[in-house]
């Protein structure tokens, strides 16, 4: 059986317990370029390999006269696993874009996911057995059954500037992907295993993503992936009293997204991004009730069938729709189509808000509620094969807690856990990385 042990060091946060002075919201100035944090990146997953790596963050608070709030940040993110698969981020926040009013924001990745999740199209229309994978069910096929192989570059530049309207913003800003797809890298998973642990070749014992290709689900110009060159355009309205953890305030964009024919794209395609997030003040600085809803939908053209698990907002790109960044508990890509509709809802607790020597520092507690759902199929020829997508799509929902150390605001080591509501989205998931998740 897959184990999966996860294990995360913080050597400045944990420290808060031998050096934590009384409890106060007095706060302190930053200014300059501060060394926000580090978090090691290190668990183990049988059929991955042993994940090891590092992200960090940098903040330039210039005169001190905005914290907790900063003028410039610089995300960092490398890791590998001893199985092929690793993520490298560089991620660029400039509000004052060469001594202007205009924020930019700058991302280059290249993500290698050798066993990404794959759970077909529709959500609830895809019907998921997890007996498929699991190696005592007497239903086994194999541990790979719902994935396949993904490799990823990802450039993207965003702006935004003030409008004469109070609050609102223009956005603007252009993306590069470049996508490979293919099957499993079997020989790699099983390199090291026992004989009664080797996973079976997929030519042989085909997966999900297989069987989709060979019965024209996935057609032959998607399979492999493609290029996406798109182009966005919109409106943003901010009052957030701050931006790491807001206690108050509505955060709203609505934007195109479009990959035109004229720039070289393999399909072309438009749609429309709308994401409303407001923040309420229960108990001063210290509890909120916050809430996002977002909704995407396909206004013209095709989606590549690898282009489709993405959430696009105004500051990063993110893998959706279930998993950690959308529908927590749920599986990761299980609500897939050209229209979702997701939310949350949160109440967030500052258990302890103190300081370490110089340093700003809380814990807090959060309790929350997910949900997503397809409101509109992605449309497929299917060519042979059994007859796919025979379920009706419902909510798809996760719900749990979190826990988040802060240091001096704006570095937030995040740990959540979600459990799936329904066994049709899995049973649960442990997502650890950084910042409140809106």
């Amino acid at each position: 059986m897959k184990q999966l042990i996860t294990l995360f060091s913080l050597t400045l946060v944990i420290s808060f317990s031998a050096v934590a002075q009384n409890d106060t919201t007095e706060k302190v100035t930053k200014k300059g370029w501060k060394f926000g944090g580090a978090l090691p990146a290190i668990a183990y997953d049988s059929d991955v390999g042993f994940r090891y790596g590092a992200l960090t963050n940098f903040y330039d608070y210039g005169d001190g006269s905005l914290y907790p709030n900063y003028l410039r940040s610089l995300y960092l993110e490398w890791s590998r696993t001893t199985k092929g698969s690793g993520n490298n981020i560089i991620t660029y926040d400039d509000k004052k874009f060469l001594g202007t009013n205009i924020r930019f924001l700058a991302d280059i990745s290249y993500l290698i996911e050798q066993s990404l999740d794959f759970y077909g199209f529709n959500g609830y229309q895809s019907e998921y057995f997890p007996e498929f994978a699991d190696a005592d069910d007497p239903a086994y096929i194999t541990r790979m059954y719902y994935r396949h192989d993904r490799r990823m570059w990802r450039i993207t530049t965003d702006f935004q500037g003030d409008l004469p309207i109070k609050n609102f913003k223009w956005l603007a800003g252009a993306g590069f992907y470049s996508v490979k797809a293919g099957s499993v890298d079997i020989d790699r998973i099983n390199k090291g295993k026992d004989a009664a642990d080797l996973l079976p070749q997929v030519d042989s014992v085909p997966g999900l993503y297989e069987n989709y290709v060979n019965w024209g689900i996935i057609p032959d110009n998607q399979k492999n992936g493609g290029n996406a060159i798109q182009l966005k355009l919109g409106l943003v309205y901010d009052t957030r009293d701050n931006e790491a953890n807001p206690m108050k305030g509505i955060w709203t964009e609505a934007f195109i997204i479009a990959a035109p024919s004229f720039l070289g794209n393999d399909q072309a395609n438009t749609n429309f991004v709308l994401t409303h997030r407001q923040y309420f003040t229960l108990i001063p600085n210290r509890l909120s009730f916050v809430y996002r809803a977002s909704y995407t939908q396909k206004l013209s053209g095709e989606n590549a069938f690898y282009m489709l698990p993405f959430y696009y907002n105004s500051k990063q790109t993110q893998n959706a729709f279930g998993g950690s960044k959308t529908i927590r508990g749920v599986l990761r890509n299980r609500v897939v189509g050209d229209a979702v509709v997701f939310g949350n809802i949160e109440t967030r607790w500052k258990a302890l808000v103190t300081k370490i020597g110089s340093q700003d520092f809380y814990i807090a507690l959060s309790a929350f509620l997910d949900g997503g759902r397809v409101t509109q199929r992605y449309e497929f020829n299917q060519t042979s094969g059994p007859l796919v997508h025979i379920g009706k799509e419902n909510w798809h929902l996760g719900a749990g807690g979190g826990i988040r150390f802060a240091l001096n605001e704006n570095f937030i080591v995040a740990v959540d856990y979600g459990r799936a509501i329904k066994k049709e989205d899995g049973i649960s998931g442990v997502y650890i990385g950084l910042n409140w998740l809106f």
